[in-house]
C-alpha cells in the first residue's frame, strides 16, 4: 500500500507531504544534468511498470519500488522520477490518488535519496559482489523505510488507523526480501558492465563522501 488513495489521510498530513514533495522535486530537478536525463527517464519508466504489478499480502498488497536502485543511480532525481510515475499511475490506472501525490512521492522517494546519499559512495570502484551486497541493503532498507513512513502517515491521520498501519507494515517484510534480491542483482550487474552509472550526484556527493570517509576511517 505505498499508493495511499484519496480520502484516507488528514489535511495536515497531506499538506506536510505536499510541501516536502515540492521541495524534493525542486531539489532533484536542479541536480539533473543533461547527460542524466535519459537515465532518469528510463528509471521512471521502470518504476511506473513494476509498481503496477501488485501482489496481495494479507489485507493489503505490495509491489516492487526500485527506490533504492533509483537513489543509487540518480541521487536527488529520484524525486521527480517517482513523482512522474505516480502521476501517470493515478491518471491512467487509478493507483493511489491525486490529493495524496505529495505523501506518496515522499514515502517512496525520500528513502531512495537517503540510501543514495549514505551508500552511493560505497559503490565507486566496488567489485560486483560487494556492489550487489550494497544494492541489496539499499533495496531492503528503502522498502522498510517506506513501510514505516506509510504506517506513520496513517497513524498521524487518525488513531483508528493504528491497527491497520501495524498490519500494513508487516506486509512490507516479504517485499523487503524480494526488493533486496532484485536490487542486489541489478546493482551487481551494472557494477560489472557500467560502473560509472553510480557516480555521485550533485550536492549529495559531498555528504556521501563524508559519510563514506567516516566508515573508512578517513580523517579530513
Amino acid at each position: 500500500m505505498a499508493h495511499i488513495p484519496d480520502g484516507v489521510l488528514s489535511v495536515p498530513v497531506l499538506a506536510g507531504g505536499a510541501v516536502l514533495a515540492v521541495a524534493g522535486i525542486g531539489y532533484g530537478l536542479r541536480r539533473i544534468g543533461e547527460e542524466d536525463i535519459p537515465k532518469v527517464a528510463i528509471l521512471a519508466c521502470a518504476f511506473f511498470a513494476v509498481s503496477l504489478v501488485a501482489i496481495p499480502v494479507g489485507p493489503s498488497s505490495v509491489h516492487l519500488l526500485l527506490s533504492g536502485l533509483m537513489g543509487l543511480m540518480v541521487g536527488p532525481a529520484v524525486f521527480p522520477a517517482v513523482f512522474v510515475g505516480l502521476v501517470l499511475q493515478a491518471l491512467m490506472f487509478g493507483f493511489g490518488g491525486l490529493t495524496t501525490l505529495g505523501v506518496n512521492t515522499v514515502t517512496i522517494a525520500l528513502p531512495g535519496l537517503a540510501c543514495g546519499v549514505l551508500l552511493g559512495l560505497l559503490l565507486r570502484g566496488a567489485a560486483p559482489a560487494r556492489a550487489g551486497v550494497v544494492g541489496a541493503v539499499a533495496g531492503a532498507a528503502c522498502v522498510l523505510l517506506t513501510g514505516g513512513m506509510v504506517a506513520g502517515a496513517l497513524a498521524l491521520s487518525a488513531s483508528e488507523f493504528v491497527p491497520s498501519a501495524r498490519i500494513i507494515l508487516l506486509t512490507y517484510l516479504p517485499l523487503a526480501v524480494g526488493e533486496a534480491l532484485v536490487t542486489g542483482f541489478a546493482v551487481a550487474f551494472l557494477a560489472k558492465v557500467r560502473p560509472e552509472a553510480f557516480a555521485a550526484h550533485g550536492a549529495a556527493a559531498p555528504v556521501a563522501s563524508g559519510v563514506a570517509g567516516a566508515f573508512a576511517g578517513e580523517r579530513p
